[in-house]
């Protein structure tokens, strides 16, 4: 699984309908394009294969004022909606998933009802502790690596992973079923992209074929 789709997705559907630089303009914001492939020509491919696969539309506009051509937006389609849904559910239950997909979960955890969110958090605690007990059957971390030589510290960093892994989980976990943050259907929701206009601190400063999309 990528998280462009999921990050590009979901940028689109907080602003409700957006262009491609203020995608891009979100996910500089976030820093996604430090911790994932969010790169600028990787934003733009994105949006233009989601919409011929059917999960985004794209609206061209009038062209701007110094004679450009026209500029497209794009809103999520009923499809669109539902693979955003399948990938954030995907993003934050399984246990296997890349670093940049998970932190792209949990940029959209808001996105869900708390309960769910709980609940594939918690799914996700299962799957660790299962894949952990599959690497103790060839390795017992109380023995420590030597006992499989050079390779048991291998085995040694996937225990070691999975148990930091999990107690993270568990600590979002507990704050949310403490109270923290604003839910889906729970009140105002939290603005984490950038108004019309408002400039990016942490945006890319080279010029990119396609900003005009």
């Amino acid at each position: 699984m990528s998280a462009i789709r999921l990050l590009v997705l979901g940028a689109v559907r907080q602003h409700g309908r957006a262009h491609g630089y203020q995608v891009r303009n979100d996910l500089e914001y976030w820093g996604a394009h430090e911790w994932s492939n969010a790169k600028p020509g990787s934003i733009y491919h994105a949006l233009k294969q989601m919409a011929k696969q059917g999960l985004l539309h794209a609206h061209d506009i009038a062209p701007s004022t110094a004679g450009g051509p026209p500029r497209t937006e794009y809103e999520l389609t009923d499809a669109g909606e539902a693979e955003f849904f399948t990938l954030l559910r995907a993003a934050l239950s399984q246990h296997d998933q890349k670093a940049d997909v998970l932190s792209a979960g949990i940029g959209f955890l808001l996105d869900l009802p708390r309960a769910e969110a709980v609940a594939l958090l918690r799914q996700r605690v299962r799957a660790l502790e299962e894949w952990r007990s599959t690497v103790t059957e060839y390795y017992t971390p109380e023995e420590g690596p030597g006992q499989l030589g050079h390779i048991g510290e291998i085995m040694n960093l996937w225990v070691h992973s999975a148990d930091g892994d999990a107690e993270w989980t568990r600590g979002l976990i507990e704050r949310i079923e403490g109270g923290a943050y604003v839910f889906a259907g729970e009140g105002e929701p939290f603005v984490g992209v950038l108004p019309d206009g408002a400039e990016n601190p942490y945006a890319v400063k080279e010029a990119h074929p396609g900003d005009a999309d």
